[in-house]
């Protein structure tokens, strides 16, 4: 069974966390990278599993740096929430023996391409689109499949993945959908108006932002990737041709994580019938 360790180096305590499980992995099989800098091109490399150690930062970084060379992912969760690296570090040996003995299952989710001029980029999350100094407000223009479907005026405008939708789309007001949905999320954000609303549309078709008045704007990718905007500029978001693979554990599911990481469907601190009222 062959390894990528990836993962963020400059989060405290990654770097100790991958020099002690490194033995481990190599009686276990051959350690194909070892890169928590980002610095190899694993779209050259073979490997069975990519175990990334961090938050899900590393993990969106380490998915777009297999680029179209995707490995099912183990997330070791060494970061702040952790809601797609949902393996604790003291699970990790127990996780890496349920992968060589098969019991595990990988799920599959979309990613995306977006394209600004000669630019274009591979993400899982989301993109951005935000205004910059002196913060005022943008006007947008959203074509779907070369049709006009919405203007937007405000503060910026979110196209999400599933996986994406319960990190900045979320905040700013969007839906949370089933990971494996095959779908985009569209969410402005403060927009000016009593009727913007989010949209939920086909992952097949491709969603293009027309720049239509901007002071400042950027195009901001997976938060990682920043591109100045300019009145004019077309932004496309479309399907990638490849998909993120994320291994699952057993007891782990999707709602679980919801329940553990954002407290989703705890009921309101109702007082008991009889208990007498807090002071």
């Amino acid at each position: 069974m062959r390894f990528f360790v990836l993962g963020n180096a400059d989060r405290p305590n990654v770097r100790e966390a991958a020099a002690d499980l490194l033995p481990f992995l190599r009686e276990h099989g051959e350690v194909v990278a070892f890169d928590l800098d980002q610095h190899e091109d694993l779209t050259k490399l073979v490997a069975d599993f990519a175990l990334v150690l961090g938050g899900d930062g590393a993990i969106l970084r380490a998915a777009r740096q297999m680029g179209r060379r995707q490995v099912p992912v183990l997330g070791v969760n060494l970061g702040k929430l952790g809601f797609l690296a949902d393996v604790a570090p003291t699970e990790v040996r127990a996780a890496v023996s349920q992968l060589i003995a098969g019991n595990f299952r990988t799920t599959s989710h979309l990613m995306f391409e977006v394209e600004v001029g000669e630019r274009r980029f591979l993400g899982l999350n989301e993109i951005v689109i935000q205004s910059g100094p002196p913060f005022q407000m943008l006007d947008m223009e959203l074509e779907i499949d070369g049709e006009p479907a919405s203007t937007f005026r405000g503060d910026g405008l979110i196209v999400s993945t599933p996986v994406g939708s319960t990190a900045h789309s979320l905040s700013a007001g969007g839906p949370i959908l089933g990971q494996e949905l095959s779908a985009f999320v569209v969410t402005p954000m403060c927009p000016h108006s009593l009727t913007a609303r989010t949209i939920v549309e086909s992952a097949e078709k491709t969603y293009t932002i027309v720049m239509r008045g901007a002071a400042a704007a950027f195009l901001v990718v997976d938060g990682q990737d920043v591109v100045p905007l300019r009145e004019g500029d077309r932004v496309s978001v479309r399907q990638a041709p490849v998909a993120f693979r994320l291994v699952k554990v057993a007891g782990r599911s999707y709602y679980r994580t919801l329940h553990d990481k954002l407290n989703w469907g705890t009921p309101p601190n109702y007082r008991r019938e009889g208990e007498p009222p807090p002071r």
